[in-house]
């Protein structure tokens, strides 16, 4: 969440970024000043009335020990009436101090000056776009119809174990789903990254660090009687692992990766683009998340950019990078790139991607922090990336790599896979 010294002290750039976001709740700002107004005036109006009460405790001391006992219980009575003020005032600070936390739980982050302005993802920009795209027969299978001609995924069996986006890998799909997990995870590491292997369920302390909480579009699944959530992706758990943590300078770049399942409810989702693999309830991805100084992290934005293309320029897909519009961001990020790659059945781009620098945005929520040289204390910055989610890569990687032999798997996948041709 934003800081309220910032929101104060640059309350006009707030104000115009927020509209690159189509956010149209402006008058909350004015209501998040004015709420911090009355907390500082209620905090000065306790610290008041603590220290004239702790003034009157020494005096009732100084009076019982000169044998003063009638001024002395005098003054108790009026240090009593002080504790019960100083009590209300405590009661009423937190309850002023959760409506600010509230308001500032409603503002999404301020967009980065490279965002451009938009209202959906066609006024996405597109930055660039890598590797031909593959002419294929006309006959050509959309990668459900060929997950059931070679027997890869079972969607109708996941539906009833589970229900509709649960689907069920089978045999050389199974395996190919896991050579993708391996690679995407021994390549981050090559790069320096951490392997972290998560909870796969998160408290709502981790929720609302990183901004997944309070959840408006309920795309969270929840489990009620424990209270607890099954996560939309490794980003949660891994950036909590920071939470409340003050870090050195010293300590950057902080570089993890891990894999999970996904859990996504996808409320709202329908149509001819949710068929197969493309939309899921249940899908797998590996996960890229660095802590970094702020004074580094658009650098480290860039090659986290760079990661992910490395990524699929092995796989041999054709992929093109999005900068997101202010209409298109996310809540809790300053600045995000997508990355899609061609679905050539499909004729269509697919997102497989997002990499995203938080900024100290989620930072804040987390009281993530540093001390730098000077030991002065600083939030950090977070960010995190997608390398890869693996429905949709898998997706292309089926429909792209079609031949009338059978599949042929990318190269630096057969010393995962044990296999060089789906047949």
């Amino acid at each position: 969440m934003l800081q309220v010294s910032f929101i104060r002290e640059n309350k006009e750039q707030v104000i115009e970024g927020l509209k690159k976001r189509n956010f149209n709740e402006l008058e909350i700002i004015d209501q998040i000043i004015e709420t911090d107004n009355i907390r500082k005036k209620t905090q000065t109006q306790l610290d008041e009335t603590l220290a004239e009460s702790n003034k009157l405790a020494k005096q009732i001391g100084e009076l019982f020990k000169s044998g003063k006992a009638a001024e002395a219980n005098a003054l108790k009575e009026k240090t009593a009436a002080l504790k019960q003020q100083a009590n209300i005032l405590k009661q009423q600070l937190q309850e002023i101090e959760n409506q600010l936390l509230n308001l500032l739980y409603q503002v999404p982050n301020v967009p980065h000056q490279s965002v451009p302005a938009g209202n959906s993802d066609q006024d996405n920009e597109v930055v660039d776009t890598e590797n031909d795209i593959p002419q294929l027969p006309e006959d050509a299978l959309p990668h459900w119809e060929l997950a059931a001609k070679y027997n890869l995924i079972d969607f109708e069996l996941g539906a009833k174990i589970t229900g509709a986006g649960f689907p069920v890998y089978i045999g050389k799909g199974a395996r190919l789903q896991r050579a993708l997990i391996n690679f995407f995870l021994e390549e981050a590491l090559k790069a320096g990254y951490t392997e972290i292997i998560p909870p796969f369920v998160v408290n709502e302390a981790s929720g609302y660090g990183t901004g997944q909480l309070p959840d408006k579009e309920g795309q969270m699944y929840h489990i009620c009687e424990d209270d607890l959530y099954l996560i939309p992706t490794a980003e949660v758990p891994i950036t909590n692992i920071y939470r409340d943590v003050i870090l050195k300078e010293d300590d950057f770049p902080v570089k993890n990766v891990g894999y999970s399942p996904c859990f996504r409810r996808e409320a709202g989702s329908y149509g001819k683009d949710v068929r197969g693999l493309n939309r899921l309830h249940q899908f797998e991805k590996v996960e890229i998340v660095q802590i970094q100084h702020p004074d580094k992290s658009y650098d480290t934005l860039n090659e986290m950019v760079e990661h992910v293309k490395g990524l699929l320029r092995q796989l041999e897909l054709p992929f093109r990078t999005l900068r997101l519009c202010g209409g298109d961001l996310g809540f809790t990020s300053a600045l995000t790139y997508d990355m899609e790659v061609y679905s050539a059945a499909q004729k269509r781009w697919l997102e497989v991607s997002s990499i995203s620098n938080f900024e100290t945005f989620q930072a804040n929520r987390l009281k993530l922090r540093f001390k730098d040289k000077e030991g002065k204390t600083r939030l950090a910055h977070t960010l995190n990336g997608s390398a890869l989610a693996l429905p949709r890569i898998l997706a292309s990687i089926l429909e792209n790599n079609q031949t009338p032999e059978g599949i042929k798997i990318p190269k630096v996948l057969v010393p995962y896979t044990g296999f060089e041709l789906i047949d």
